[in-house]
């Protein structure tokens, strides 16, 4: 399974699914759609409507990853379940702490 995040210059691109209305606010893992894509599952407790999803999904993934708000924007998907998005900063550092917040969690 190939990681859902590309590494560049200024940070990482990440492929997401966004669960809203989820119940709460997490990174639940990689997932493998059903076209072979693979992303990142999040749920957020805000609703689809008006940015809101959006605003929590940017807050949510810059809090995991210990970066400022202003560091994290959607690329694609604003108004879909899949998105886009890209977080500035150290590339190397960002995806081992993806790699962490979704790695497979064992009892």
């Amino acid at each position: 399974m190939t990681d859902p995040w590309r590494y560049s210059t200024q940070g990482i691109s990440v492929a997401l699914r966004v669960t809203p209305r989820g119940g709460r606010d997490d990174i639940d893992g990689v997932e493998t759609l059903a076209n072979g894509r693979t992303v990142v599952k999040v749920r957020v407790r805000a609703i689809a409507e008006g940015g809101e999803a959006n605003r929590a999904v940017t807050e949510l993934v810059a809090k995991a990853l210990g970066v400022a708000r202003a560091k994290v924007r959607i690329l694609s998907g604003t108004t879909s379940r899949l998105k886009q998005i890209a977080v500035d900063g150290d590339p190397a550092k960002l995806g081992e702490m993806l790699r962490e917040l979704t790695a497979v969690k064992k009892d």
